[in-house]
């Protein structure tokens, strides 16, 4: 089985920093893109980050110039470090992972949801 656990949650006071991280465990042969996703009260799950295996990213524009997303693949972790932290960043942030397991099988995997609270 494959599993993903996330780390790094809290809540914050706006102009802030947090760092969340995920690290991915189990039978696990290769993780292609890693991403983190949110979802505010009475919102759709958006997409905040991606990033490739070879290290391209991706960002959403309300969030360009303020966080950064890195992943080390030796450890198969993949981290959002988030700046300049605003009110509307509240959330539950979810990391997820395009991951190849056992026996050549493939699947996109989801993280529990750390809650980010940002007060102003």
């Amino acid at each position: 089985q494959v599993q993903l656990v996330e780390f790094g949650g809290g809540s914050v006071q706006a102009g802030g920093s947090l760092r969340l991280s995920c690290a991915a465990s189990g039978s696990i042969f290769s993780i292609y893109d890693m991403g983190w996703h949110r979802q505010a009260p009475g919102n759709q799950r958006e997409l905040v980050a991606s990033i490739t295996s070879g290290g391209y990213t991706n960002y959403a524009d309300s969030v360009k110039g303020r966080f950064t997303i890195s992943r080390d693949n030796a450890k198969n972790v993949v981290y959002l470090q988030m700046n300049s932290l605003k009110p509307e960043d509240t959330a539950v942030y979810y990391c997820t992972a395009d991951i190849l397991y056992s026996q050549g099988r493939r699947a996109n995997y989801w993280g529990q949801g750390t809650q980010v609270t940002v007060s102003s």
